[in-house]
């Protein structure tokens, strides 16, 4: 049987977060869910640094990369150049739909990259397969506590 999966967002809009949880909530994996509003409490979590000390390591990471302190392309560098964050998954689920930020976040390791939808039908159903094809058919690598 697979341990509960573990996801960690990163994003600064509340209602984008609150959607994605609200999407989360309705899928078959429900997994534990922590998100961060910023790229330098992100990598914070990530770290277990401070407050985070018990943080659990999460399995996927759904990455914005408009994010106040420390942009999502830092955030996702920080993580690939640290030795135990740099086996995780990372999507980048952004508005951005620039070739240069598409491409830079492949160039820094990023797993794949989705444009936010407009539509709340297709943000909720982008969501749901993020969820099912991450959760569901995917070996992701032991979390190594």
């Amino acid at each position: 049987m697979k341990p509960v999966p573990a996801l960690f967002i990163v994003d600064d809009n509340p209602a984008d977060l609150g959607l994605a949880r609200e999407a989360l909530a309705r899928c078959a994996y429900r997994g534990q869910i922590s998100s961060a509003g910023d790229g330098v409490e992100a990598m914070a979590f990530l770290t277990r640094r401070e407050k985070f000390a018990d943080a659990v390591r999460p399995d996927l990471v759904i990455l914005d990369l408009n994010l106040p302190k420390k942009d999502g392309l830092a955030v996702l560098a920080g993580m690939k150049a640290h030795p135990e964050l740099r086996r995780i998954p990372v999507v980048i689920f952004s508005t951005s739909q620039l070739a240069r930020d598409i491409t830079r976040s492949y160039e820094l390791g990023a797993n794949c990259y989705i444009s936010k939808p407009g539509n709340l039908n297709e943000f909720f159903s982008t969501i749901k397969a993020i969820e099912e094809f991450w959760f569901g058919p995917v070996k992701l690598p032991p979390r190594g506590e």
